[in-house]
């Protein structure tokens, strides 16, 4: 591309790309967070209404900019948000959610645009979805946000999510086995506590939104399954031994009790795959 092409980001370059690599690489160029949610959301229907080739004609960023305003702190120095008992704590743990879908914005588009050569177009079809729900469930953390007073940048955040795409961004089967079967599939353990909790204060409408959210991400983690478990059928490899090989030799730290065992054999990640790692631990 042109280098005025190159400049084009959010939903001017998801309207100028012609192939889903350009789109992808538009959405994960945008900063901002608004115009990515925006962005992530006119990728998706352009995808959808054959506007882009299915072509892998350009490389996706190693790490897309982040919001000048936003603070990124390493984990372990991130302030306590407490546990929701007052609206300051539950401002830091919303403000904690909308990070993590923001960064979920670029997981699956980074992975659809990234891995998609060489798969079948039902990879793109799906992580594109799941790029669009993750653009939405920003969106009503953001403006949840903005009702309690706050906004998206206005507390530190870490990013120890991308830095898992990072350690993987070489490695298709890796990365399934990763983000969506070990990093998203722990929200379905944490997130209903959590609802809980807000709905003892008093805050049904960010109950609401996270069970929302929380429901979605059941089928994400359902879609990157489906996608590790075909990546292992096509190289004649066990699911799960793999998965537990992979996640035991280099992300141990991710998978730990307590386990939502049922919403995560909703999704299709039963006990064969975690059940030992969860004894370990």
């Amino acid at each position: 591309m042109s280098v005025s092409e190159e400049m084009r980001i959010g939903r001017e370059g998801v309207a100028s790309a012609t192939s889903i690599a350009q789109a992808c690489r538009a959405v994960l160029l945008t900063a901002d967070p608004i115009e990515k949610a925006f962005a992530a959301r006119a990728a998706q229907r352009a995808w959808q209404q054959g506007r882009l080739a299915f072509l892998f004609d350009v490389a996706m960023p190693d790490d897309p900019p982040r919001p000048a305003d936003l603070a990124l702190l390493p984990p372990n120095r991130m302030p306590k948000r407490g546990r929701a008992g007052s609206e300051r704590s539950r401002i830091a743990m919303l403000h904690a959610f909308a990070h993590i879908e923001y960064v979920a914005i670029d997981l699956a588009f980074d992975c659809a645009g990234r891995f998609g050569e060489g798969m079948p177009r039902r990879f793109v079809d799906d992580w594109l979805s799941v790029g669009a729900d993750e653009a939405m469930h920003f969106a009503l953390l953001d403006r949840r946000l903005k009702k309690a007073g706050a906004h998206y940048g206005a507390l530190p955040a870490h990013d120890g999510l991308w830095e898992a795409a990072g350690k993987t961004r070489h490695d298709r089967i890796a990365r399934l086995a990763v983000v969506p079967m070990a990093l998203e599939a722990r929200g379905l353990d944490v997130t209903p506590a959590t609802v809980a909790r807000f709905e003892a204060a008093g805050d049904g409408h960010s109950a609401r939104i996270l069970t929302r959210i929380y429901h979605d991400e059941i089928r994400h983690v359902a879609i990157g399954t489906k996608w590790f478990e075909s990546c292992c059928v096509n190289d004649r490899l066990v699911p799960a031994e793999l998965w537990r090989s992979l996640i035991s030799r280099h992300f141990s730290g991710v998978v730990k009790p307590p386990f939502n065992d049922s919403a995560r054999a909703q999704a299709g990640l039963t006990l064969d795959y975690y059940g030992t790692l969860a004894t370990l631990t």
